[in-house]
């Protein structure tokens, strides 16, 4: 009787083993496949963000391309006719000098000529600024806020606190052209009268702050516009953040970062 009992116990034993084992296993497998399809999904999510990446570069590279080469022909092909015609206009003055109605004509005309040739010229600077290329975000930035305040009277007051002269070509044209973008808005839109620009460095990360103290707006309405899209798009494409502070009447306030060290 006793020896039944004993085989009873031992059995309820290693069925009670195995059944714990099993669950044991079961509760592994569940924890493993869930870990496996975190990963998968992180996989196929780091995938979809290198594609959205690499169709985001691929744009402001095209975007970067047609700027170079439309500031080419401008200064290739009109640029050159105009000082083409500019030359033919002095002649015309010597054989025409004495025609008392040609003269203040050609006079006008020519004081078209270099108002366009002047045009022509800052929009090549706008479009591809020889100073960003040739020496650097700082350096660029300056020369816009001298024209943006000599061209619209807006005052515009540009500091900057740091001793590294030039940074990757990436992180110069895309915040360029996020300035540029704001410059536009504080213009057009806010009516500003006055626009504060401040470039630092510290501890490897780059802040920009811009302010304006225009009509402001409610983010909110307009957070997708194409605008904010755009700076958003430029901002994630060099791995940095940008942070908009805005009410109607209250002006605009732009914050960017950037790590410049991965």
């Amino acid at each position: 009787m006793q020896t039944s009992e004993d085989n009873l116990t031992t059995v309820l034993i290693i069925g009670t083993l195995v059944v714990v084992l099993l669950i044991t296993f079961l509760f592994l497998f569940v924890i493993i496949y869930q870990r496996r399809m975190i990963k998968n999904q992180e996989e196929r999510r780091n995938l979809q963000i290198d594609k959205q990446n690499d169709l985001l570069r691929a744009i402001l590279e095209t975007q970067e391309s047609e700027r170079k080469r439309l500031a080419e022909d401008l200064h290739d092909s009109v640029g050159q006719v105009l000082s083409a015609i500019k030359l033919n206009l002095h002649r015309l003055d010597k054989t025409c000098a004495a025609d008392e109605q040609a003269v203040p004509l050609l006079s006008n005309t020519r004081k078209l000529i270099d108002e366009c040739i002047v045009e022509i010229r800052s929009i090549i600077q706008n479009v591809r600024p020889p100073l960003l290329t040739d020496f650097g975000l700082v350096e660029a930035l300056n020369d816009l806020c001298i024209k943006i305040q000599r061209n619209t009277g807006i005052e515009v007051n540009f500091k900057h606190e740091t001793e590294q002269k030039r940074f990757s070509a990436e992180i110069e044209v895309t915040l360029y052209r996020i300035v540029q973008e704001l410059f536009g808005n504080s213009i057009k839109h806010a009516h500003a009268s006055f626009i504060g620009l401040n470039l630092t460095v510290k501890n490897n990360q780059l802040l920009l702050t811009y302010r304006d103290d225009g009509a402001g707006f409610n983010l909110q309405e307009i957070k997708n516009g194409s605008g904010l899209k755009n700076m958003q798009s430029r901002t994630d494409f060099i791995k940095g953040k940008i942070e908009l502070i805005t009410n109607p009447g209250q002006g605009m306030q732009a914050e960017i970062k950037v790590n410049l060290v991965a």
